[in-house]
Formats: C-alpha cells, sequence, structure tokens
C-alpha cells in the first residue's frame, strides 16, 4: 500500500486476537485497528459512528480489511455515511450469512444485512467451508455489493484457528486491491 493510505483493520465480533492475521498485519505492517466500545454485544449504530469517527480523524485516505462481522459494518457504514469518498477500497474476508437461524443472539440486530453496492472497490474472500456462511451465501453477499468474490480454499472462518500466520496470500489481495 502506498504510504498516503491508512489501512484500517475491522475485525468481526469478540474482535480478533493474537493469532489472528488481522493482529498480525497491525504489528507487521503498521494497520489501524478500528476499536469498539462493545466487542461482545455488538450495536451497528455504534459501529458504524465509530468508523466514521476514525474516517474523519485523519485526512489520508483509507483502505478498509474487515472479517466477518466486520463485513457487514463496511456495507452498513457505506449506505448511511457522508464520507465514503474518503475510502479507496475494501477487502471483505469471511462475512457471515446473518440470515442463518444459529447465528448468536449478540448479533442478531444486524440483520437483516444491508445489501446495496458498496460506492468503492472492493473484493471479498471467502472460504469453501465456513461454518458461519456458505460459499454460495459469500457469492450472494459480494454480487450485492458489488464486490468480485473469490475462494481462499478451506480455511474455516480465515481467523486465528485457520493457522494463517501472516497470511501473505491475503496481504496480496490487498495490495492488488490498492492498485
Amino acid at each position: 500500500m502506498a504510504t498516503s493510505q491508512r489501512v484500517l483493520q475491522l475485525p468481526g465480533w469478540l474482535d480478533s486476537g493474537p493469532a489472528h492475521w488481522q493482529s498480525r498485519w497491525e504489528a507487521l505492517h503498521g494497520d489501524q485497528r478500528v476499536q469498539q466500545a462493545d466487542w461482545i454485544w455488538p450495536r451497528r449504530g455504534d459501529w458504524m459512528a465509530q468508523l466514521d469517527e476514525t474516517i474523519l480523524a485523519d485526512p489520508r485516505p483509507a483502505v478498509l480489511v474487515a472479517h466477518s462481522l466486520g463485513c457487514h459494518l463496511v456495507a452498513a457504514w457505506a449506505a448511511h455515511s457522508q464520507h465514503t469518498a474518503r475510502v479507496q477500497g475494501a477487502l471483505l474476508v469471511a462475512p457471515p450469512d446473518l440470515g442463518r437461524p444459529d447465528m448468536p443472539p449478540n448479533v442478531a440486530r444486524w440483520h437483516p444485512a444491508v445489501l446495496q453496492p458498496l460506492p468503492f472497490p472492493a473484493t471479498l474472500l471467502h472460504s469453501d467451508d465456513d461454518p458461519f456462511c456458505s460459499a454460495d451465501a459469500a457469492r450472494t453477499l459480494a454480487a450485492a455489493w458489488g464486490a468480485p468474490a473469490h475462494s481462499v480454499g478451506a480455511a474455516g472462518h480465515v481467523n486465528g484457528d485457520s493457522g494463517l500466520g501472516d497470511w501473505p496470500a491475503g496481504r496480496a489481495w490487498l495490495r492488488q486491491l490498492g492498485r
């Protein structure tokens, strides 16, 4: 990524732990995590307001890197914010299917998902064996958001439990998005 951009990490429900590629990217590349007040009982409006504040706190353009519920944050924020022009692109990784009957009650208020095209370039990466979203559902979300969908193979929820380490392949997708 160019130094004139900043990379904002948007973790999902329960945040991203130290073994998660998002945390590792922060340490390796200096990315900035958008901190939320409540990772356990996330409120969509609160998360959207925090993203807006973070975007406005720095005049440099941003690239968003979202995991899991963070992908739905990007979609909801983009549908309502007046500051989407400050975002140059978004990498959306492993969005959950919010319509699943087994979704935890903690994220129930995020349903229904916002399904509008994003006003900036985006790429969606999904796993073929994500326990929270089928590949078909991920492709449906990608189509609604106007983002090409790409499989990363069998990688579970593409999180710390997936054993991806620094996940250089994911960073390559981010660099490609930034071009």
